[in-house]
């Protein structure tokens, strides 16, 4: 159903404190989250061993988390370290630890093989933590499978229609993308010279009622990552092939992590350079960003219904269907090789 020896996003960095467990579902397992005393972030398997009761309703005591049903006390390796009135402890008496790795505010989680697990291939994405970008972190929860929203990110011709009022021009529907194959997924570049510029954008720096736009993003098939350089520039000027001094640029982030089946975490940022540190700025651009995700959200729900009622009806292909086409056999590709490497 989804590839589990990956690094997926289990959440922001600043949702979990000393004080409090977090709890989330993570590829269908219930995870609890939680820091030592030194700030080191743990994730263990929100049940406890005895009768099942979820970790994450528990107290933290010191670097282990205590089950508030019996009272058992976990290490952060899963361990059971005390039951109250009784000496010996089974080997048994354990629930699962997961790699968890904190980086650049995001904290990276690994549901597969433990021995698979290598920091290195966690992605480096400066922009989260760089003191030149600045953004407010921001997260949705669908009620989706997750593949139809990486269908979404994937094709951006949906941007002339679900966000006609937004962020949208007719030009994304009318441009054909171009789709290279990376060895981490795919790189898509959109490039549209001569668009219309939308009024967020003309709020923020005067690039001309019409500008040359582009939408370059690279698209991790493991984790569900895609990082994305976008913008807007004085027409002619070469905003797409780097030329920046006049331009709007913006870096994104969207990570979907499966909850279940059919609900999905969605982890963004957008970062801005225009004005680093201001706050006003940033609560902005969210808000502009959210309310165009929130419209790919009502039509992926709505879809995701409509699917439901009978999920044995094909979907039938058209031109921009390239790339959410490349993003499923790569997928399913490495979810095979999983199924096979795990015989």
């Amino acid at each position: 159903m989804w590839i589990r020896n990956a690094w997926f996003v289990a959440g922001w960095a600043n949702e979990v404190t000393r004080e409090k467990p977090l709890a989330r579902v993570l590829l269908n397992e219930p995870v609890v989250i939680y820091r030592k005393a030194d700030g080191t972030p743990v994730a263990l398997e929100d049940r406890c061993c005895h009768r099942l009761a979820p970790l994450s309703i528990g107290r933290i005591e010191g670097d282990e988390l205590r089950c508030m049903y019996h009272g058992l006390k976990f290490d952060a390796s899963g361990k059971c370290t005390e039951i109250p009135g009784q000496d010996r402890i089974p080997p048994s008496m354990k629930v699962r630890s997961f790699p968890l790795v904190e980086k650049q505010k995001l904290l990276w989680i690994w549901m597969g093989d433990p021995a698979l697990a290598r920091e290195s291939d966690i992605l480096d994405w400066p922009y989260l933590d760089h003191p030149d970008w600045s953004y407010k972190p921001s997260y949705l929860h669908y009620k989706a499978n997750y593949l139809l929203i990486v269908d979404n990110l994937l094709d951006f011709s949906h941007l002339s229609f679900v966000h006609e009022h937004t962020i949208g021009s007719m030009s994304l529907a009318e441009t054909r993308a171009q789709i290279d194959r990376t060895p981490y997924g795919l790189k898509i570049w959109r490039i549209l010279d001569n668009d219309v510029t939308p009024a967020f954008v003309r709020k923020l720096r005067n690039v001309g009622e019409r500008a040359d736009r582009w939408n370059i993003y690279d698209w991790h098939a493991r984790g569900n990552i895609l990082a994305m350089d976008s913008g807007f520039a004085p027409l002619g000027t070469g905003g797409h092939q780097g030329a920046r001094e006049n331009a709007v640029q913006f870096r994104h982030l969207s990570v979907q992590t499966p909850e279940t089946a059919n609900t999905t975490h969605y982890f963004f940022g957008h970062p801005q350079a225009l004005a680093p540190g201001n706050a006003e700025l940033d609560e902005q651009l969210l808000k502009t960003v959210t309310t165009a995700f929130i419209e790919d959200k009502d039509i992926i729900e709505a879809q995701q219904r409509i699917i439901d009622l009978d999920p044995n009806v094909r979907m039938q292909a058209i031109v921009h269907d390239s790339a959410l086409f490349q993003g499923r056999r790569i997928i399913e590709g490495l979810i095979e090789d999983q199924a096979v490497a795990a015989e």
